[in-house]
C-alpha cells in the first residue's frame, strides 16, 4: 500500500491502546512504526537492479520480525519523541508494535506479495482484495484519527477501523466474484485454466483485473463486479518460455539466473513483451485492467558479458488518457 494509508493504519490501531494524553503522541509514533518497514527500499545496488526486489517486503515485512523492527523504531523514537509527549520507553515501544504490525498484514492485502513468514518460508502472500492505493481505505482512517486526538473520543477511530475491516471484507466477496465470473468467461472460450486469480483495479472494489493461465498462454479480461456483472475482454499472450523466447541465451549467465529471480517475484506471471523481444514482463499490473501492456518489466541484452544483470524498467504510460476508461468501468458502460 502506498505511504500514507500505511501510516495511518498504524496510528489508527496505536490509538486504540492510548490514554487520552497520549493521543497525538501514540498517533505520530504509530504513524512512523506503520511506514517503517518500507525502508527496505533503501537496499539497492548499482549493478544489480533486482536487488531491492529481493528485499522489499521481505525480513521487514515478516511477522516474525515485528518485535526487532518495532525495538529499533523505539530506540529511534524514544529520544525524540518520549519527552515531548511525555511517554516512557515502554509506551513508546507498544505503538511501534502495534503500528509495525500493521504494515505486512495491510500490503498481503495486495497483489505485489509479501514475505510474512520470513525465514520460515519464502512464499509471497498476495490476498488480492485492496488496490494499493484506494481513498475509501486511506480517507476514513485519517478523520478518525483526527477526531480521536481532537476530541480525546476512541469512538471515532473504533468506528475508522471498524470501517476499513468491513471494507477489507467486501474486498474478499468482490474478489471472489470476479473469479467466478472469470472461471466462467474461460469455460464459456472452451479453456480449463490451470490457475486464474482477480485483483482489484485503481482505487476501486468494482472493477477487477483477471488473469488465467491455459496451455501456456495467459489471458487477461477486466470483471466488472457491481449489482451486475460486466465482462470487459482483453488480450492473451503466451507464457514465458525461456528455451523458445531466448535460444540465444547461457542458461549458466547472470541474466538467465535474473530471470529466474523476477520469475519468484511475479508468481511466475511472466511473458514476453510483443513489441520488444528482450523484454520480459510481470502480467499482474496495468494501468487498465484488460490490458498485457506491464508497469514493470526486466530488459535483457545479447551482446553483454555472462556475468552482466538484466535492466529493470517501469513503465508509466498515458495515466491520464487511461483514465476516463477506467472510470467507464467503473460506472459499467460500455467502452469502445
Amino acid at each position: 500500500m502506498d505511504p500514507v494509508t500505511q501510516g495511518a493504519l498504524g496510528a489508527a490501531v496505536a490509538l486504540t491502546k492510548a490514554r487520552p494524553k497520549q493521543l497525538a503522541g501514540a498517533a505520530l509514533i504509530g504513524a512512523l512504526g506503520g511506514m517503517a518497514p518500507d525502508l527496505d527500499v533503501l537496499i539497492r545496488s548499482s549493478t544489480d537492479s533486482l536487488l531491492f526486489l529481493e528485499y522489499h517486503r521481505q525480513f521487514t515485512h515478516s511477522l516474525l520480525f515485528v518485535p526487532i523492527g518495532a525495538l529499533l523504531c523505539a530506540l529511534a523514537l524514544s529520544p525524540l519523541l518520549g519527552k515531548r509527549f511525555d511517554l516512557t520507553f515502554s509506551s513508546v515501544y507498544t505503538f511501534c508494535v502495534l503500528g509495525y504490525a500493521t504494515h505486512g498484514l495491510l500490503d498481503a492485502c495486495t497483489t505485489y506479495g509479501t514475505l510474512l513468514l520470513w525465514p520460515l518460508s519464502y512464499e509471497r502472500v498476495a490476498w488480492n482484495v485492496l488496490s494499493i492505493i484506494d481513498p475509501l481505505v486511506t480517507l476514513p482512517l485519517l478523520l478518525g484519527i483526527f477526531w480521536t486526538v481532537r476530541s480525546k473520543s476512541s469512538a471515532p477511530i473504533l468506528l475508522a477501523l471498524a470501517w476499513f475491516g468491513s471494507y477489507v471484507a467486501v474486498g474478499v466477496v468482490q474478489r471472489d466474484r470476479a473469479e467466478a465470473v472469470a472461471w466462467e468467461l474461460a469455460l464459456a472460450r472452451g479453456h480449463s485454466p490451470q490457475r486464474l486469480e482477480a485483483k482489484p483495479s485503481f482505487a476501486n472494489l468494482l472493477v477487477f483485473k483477471t488473469v488465467y493461465e491455459d496451455s501456456h498462454r495467459f489471458y487477461v479480461d477486466a470483471v466488472h463486479v457491481g449489482v451486475d456483472t460486466k465482462i470487459y475482454e482483453g488480450e492473451s499472450v503466451a507464457k514465458l518460455d525461456v528455451g523458445r523466447d531466448f535460444s540465444w541465451l547461457d542458461s549458466g549467465s547472470q541474466q538467465a539466473r535474473d530471470i529466474e529471480r523476477f520469475r519468484w517475484f511475479s508468481n511466475d506471471y511472466l511473458a514476453l513483451d510483443q513489441s520488444d523481444p528482450n523484454r520480459v514482463i510481470d502480467m499482474r499490473y496495468s494501468l487498465l485492467p484488460n490490458d498485457i501492456n506491464a508497469l514493470w518489466s526486466i530488459q535483457l541484452d545479447p551482446n553483454v558479458g555472462s556475468d552482466v544483470h538484466v535492466a529493470y524498467q517501469m513503465h508509466r504510460g498515458d495515466s491520464r488518457a487511461a483514465l476516463p476508461t477506467l472510470w467507464a468501468m467503473i460506472t459499467g458502460e460500455d467502452i469502445d
